[in-house]
This record gives C-alpha cells, structure tokens and sequence, in this order.
C-alpha cells in the first residue's frame, strides 16, 4: 500500500512540472510570437530605445534589468505646458539574492509593460512622472527557505519621476518604486518591492 502510495505521489510530482513547463513554454511561444508581430510597428515608430536599471529590494535581492522600449507618439491633454504620453516596455531582468538562507540566489523575469507619462511638452529638459501596470514571468517563486512570491506569473504596478533631456531628446533618466505581487491568485502573496534607477537612450 505504501508503494502504491509513493507511486501516485510520484506520478503527480511529473503531471504538475510538466504542466509547469507546459505553461512556461506557452507563454515563450506567445512572447516570440508578439515580437514578431510588433516588429513593422516598431520598425515604423517615431522612436525607440534601450534602458538599463538597477534595483535592491528586500531580502538583499539586487535586481539588474535591461529593457526595449517603443515610443508611437501617442499624445493627449495639454495642460499647461505639459502632456500626457504612453510607450510601452518589454524588459528582461536578473535577480540575486545574498542573503545565506537562499534557496534559489539567481532568478530571471521577463515582462511588458504599458507606461502613462505626465511629460513636459517643450525644452532641452523634459521632467516627468509616469505609472504602469505590467507583467512578468519569474524563473523561480522561491527565493530563500523562508521567502516565497507564491506563482512565477505577477503583476507588475509601477510609478516614478525622471527627465528626458539633450538636443534630441536622446537621453531620459529615472527613478522607480516598483510592486510586483501575484494579485492573490495564489497564496502564499508577500509581495516584493524594488527601488530602482535607470538610464535610457532613444534612437
């Protein structure tokens, strides 16, 4: 009975990673898939570019990020002297955690998202605030023995202050507060926040 017992145990360990797998494999296909099919918009955008970010959160967790970002020159709400503009972010980023208990020290997120910018509309430097909501898929939900996001899929709730500035408007740099938490669609949902500064060059 007891062997019974650990085959089944042992049969439903192999459906739930290949479920597992099943999903992290959709969700690859769908995101190769996107970025074929944005590649005319992209090509054809009034601007694009390329940001860098690093970040800490807790559980001495340093983030490294590298992300693309599409610009349409979507604008709206002139208000005095300022402007309301949307882009849209695709990001890749690399976790590492320190601390001595960790069970997983090196974990990878990728994710889109949508950003909403309150931008200056005119001079050599363009101070604005921004938010976004995005999502993210992790390597790993467990961080330390102790610490666990609960599902590799999360949402992602943003919201900083930067400037964009120079001749062209080539270059933006900013500071960001970012949440990221699975919206309790899975428990355990501790959340993790990170700080982050980032630079950015647009083409």
């Amino acid at each position: 009975m007891a062997v019974r017992a650990v085959g089944i145990e042992t049969s439903v360990g192999v459906f739930v990673k290949k479920k597992k797998s099943a999903w992290l494999d959709l969700f690859l296909q769908c995101a190769v898939f996107a970025a074929w099919a944005c590649l005319p918009a992209v090509a054809s955008a009034d601007q694009f570019g390329v940001q860098v970010a690093g970040g800490v959160a807790d559980h001495d967790i340093k983030k490294a990020d590298i992300g693309v970002v599409w610009d349409p020159n979507w604008t709206w709400w002139e208000i005095g002297g300022f402007h309301f503009t949307m882009v849209g972010e695709a990001h890749v980023s690399y976790w590492h955690s320190t601390e001595d208990n960790a069970v997983h020290p090196n974990i990878f997120e990728v994710g889109l998202t949508p950003v909403i910018r309150f931008v200056r509309s005119s001079g050599t430097i363009r101070p604005f605030i921004e938010a976004g909501v995005g999502i993210r898929l992790l390597s790993h939900t467990r961080i330390t023995d102790t610490f666990s996001v609960g599902s590799a899929f999360q949402f992602a709730d943003m919201v900083g202050v930067g400037a964009i500035f120079g001749s062209h408007q080539n270059y933006q740099a900013g500071f960001r507060f970012q949440h990221l938490s699975n919206g309790g669609i899975k428990e355990p949902n501790p959340g993790i926040n990170f700080s982050q500064l980032y630079l950015q060059y647009n083409f």
